[in-house]
Parts: C-alpha cells; sequence; structure tokens
C-alpha cells in the first residue's frame, strides 16, 4: 500500500484546479484530504461518504434514461397494454412532492436528483398512456394540475416547512401505493405487456442504493423509511417482470381467441359410388 500511495501521491496532489474543487464539493475537505491527498483507505467514514457519493451520482446519471425503453415501447406499440395509469399518477404526485421537499431542505442534488429526472419522464409516459387509452382531454387536465402543484409547493409563502413535512410523509405513502395498480394490473393480464424491464430493473437498484446513500448523507426518517417501502415493492414487481417474463402480452392473447380453427377437409375416395335410396319394391308377376 505505502508503494502505491507513494506512486499516486504526486498525481493526487497536482490534480487541476476544477477537478480538486469538485471533490471538495462532493465531500467536504476533510474527507478530500484523507482520501485523495493522502490516500487513507482505512478511514471507513469517508470511505462511505465517498461510495454513497459515487452511488448517488450514478443514480442520478441512470435515471436521464431510466425510463426512456419505457416510453420507446409504447411509441412504438402505440398501446398502453400493461402499464396503469393510476400507478404513473401516484408516483408522479410523489415524485413532485418529495422534489419540493428536497430542495426547499437543500439537501444535496446528488441524493435527490434523479427524481426530477425521472419525474419528467414520468409526465411523458402518462400523457401517452392518456392518449393511447382515448382519454386526451384527461392528458390536458393532468398537465393543468401538475402546472398549479408545482406553483404551489415550491412557493414557500403558500405552504410552510411543517405543512411540507406533513406532505412529504403523504408522498411515502403516495409512493408506496403508486406500485400497488402496477402489480394488480400485472397479475389480472396475466403479463407485464408494454412496460419496460429496464426501467423495473433499475428501479429495484436505484432504490437499494438510495437506502444506502440516504443512511449516509440524509438524516430524515421520513425519506428513509419511503425508500426502504419502496424497494419491498419494487421487488415485488421485479419478480413480476421474471415470472410473466415469456407471457404473451393481451393484445397477442386476444389474436390467438380471435383466429378462427380451420376444418379439416372432408374425406373423398374416387370410384365410390353414392348410395342409392332404397324405396319399396315391386315384384313380377310370370
Amino acid at each position: 500500500m505505502d508503494a502505491l500511495r507513494a506512486a499516486l501521491q504526486p498525481i493526487t496532489h497536482n490534480l487541476p484546479g476544477p477537478v480538486r474543487d469538485l471533490g471538495v464539493s462532493l465531500i467536504g475537505d476533510s474527507c478530500y484530504k484523507a482520501l485523495v491527498l493522502d490516500i487513507d483507505h482505512e478511514n471507513t467514514e469517508c470511505v462511505k461518504l465517498a461510495v454513497s457519493k459515487a452511488l448517488g451520482i450514478g443514480i442520478v446519471g441512470a435515471s436521464s434514461i431510466v425510463k426512456v425503453p419505457q416510453i420507446i415501447k409504447l411509441v412504438k406499440s402505440q398501446s398502453a397494454s400493461g402499464v396503469s395509469f393510476l400507478s404513473y399518477l401516484l408516483e408522479t404526485s410523489s415524485l413532485l412532492i418529495s422534489l419540493a421537499y428536497n430542495v426547499r431542505n437543500r439537501f444535496p442534488f446528488s441524493t435527490f436528483g434523479e427524481t426530477a429526472l425521472i419525474l419528467g419522464q414520468n409526465v411523458i409516459i402518462t400523457v401517452l398512456v392518456l392518449n393511447y387509452s382515448g382519454k386526451a382531454s384527461v392528458a390536458a387536465l393532468f398537465i393543468a394540475a401538475l402546472a398549479a402543484g408545482v406553483f404551489t409547493l415550491f412557493n414557500e409563502s403558500i405552504l410552510d416547512a411543517t405543512t411540507m413535512g406533513y406532505l412529504q410523509a403523504g408522498a411515502g405513502v403516495l409512493g408506496v401505493a403508486s406500485k400497488v395498480p402496477q402489480i394488480a394490473a400485472i397479475w389480472s393480464q396475466g403479463g407485464t405487456g408494454q412496460l419496460s424491464a429496464f426501467a423495473v430493473f433499475n428501479y429495484l437498484a436505484g432504490s437499494l442504493s438510495r437506502i444506502f446513500t440516504t443512511l449516509q448523507e440524509v438524516d430524515d426518517k421520513l425519506i428513509l423509511y419511503g425508500f426502504i417501502a419502496g424497494f419491498t415493492l419494487n421487488l415485488v414487481l421485479a419478480a413480476q417482470m421474471v415470472y410473466y417474463w415469456n407471457a404473451p402480452s393481451a393484445k397477442v392473447k386476444g389474436k390467438q381467441k380471435e383466429a378462427p380453427i380451420k376444418a379439416a377437409p372432408a374425406a373423398t375416395t374416387t370410384g365410390a359410388s353414392t348410395p342409392k335410396s332404397k324405396g319399396p319394391t315391386t315384384r313380377r308377376r310370370g
């Protein structure tokens, strides 16, 4: 380890100013000195913080595309089969409240950045689901309600900190409840339809990682309990995705039921004469 430290320290002590400033802004002066300058891997608190920051940045980066496959599947299929509108409505409401709560409490962006990115993708998916379900007018109403929610939640003169705390507790319940309609939809349809496996499994990994980052960086039980409950139901969704992996969608099942059964061709034999009907016979008198 000493040899490695001796080889790395000339590099870490001469990092460009922007890189050094970024490192200090992420893990603080003391941990930057311990991990980057001194290369002290035995400082467990700073190691945990660095891992948490790396996970947080990774989650934020992955969240920028986590639901893009879901959007693509909806657009290509022009169908909302297997995707629960109620699930996305509840989740979008939960994300919006959580975003406002985190911003107003000035928590590090690395601990909640994916909330904003996933919120934007959720809005697109919700509008697509409504449009493909023949409810374009409801989609317009949804956008209007969302805009009103943004104005209200981010305005400290309308909602004080205490009220936001209550709303965040409710957001945790909404986030958990949002998984139930999707689980029920998969169960009732016997398949995952247009639900994206990429989004489901990334959500599972992200919610697990967020439990760790919240424990390390955010002393807020409301957020922690929400992530724990969310991970539990994300695990159920992932299990359903595996179980119904090769199951045909409801659309395909409908086509299979509607397919006509071909009748077997009637058997014909060459040279066979049709039997004559037997009528009453008359005798000739000799």
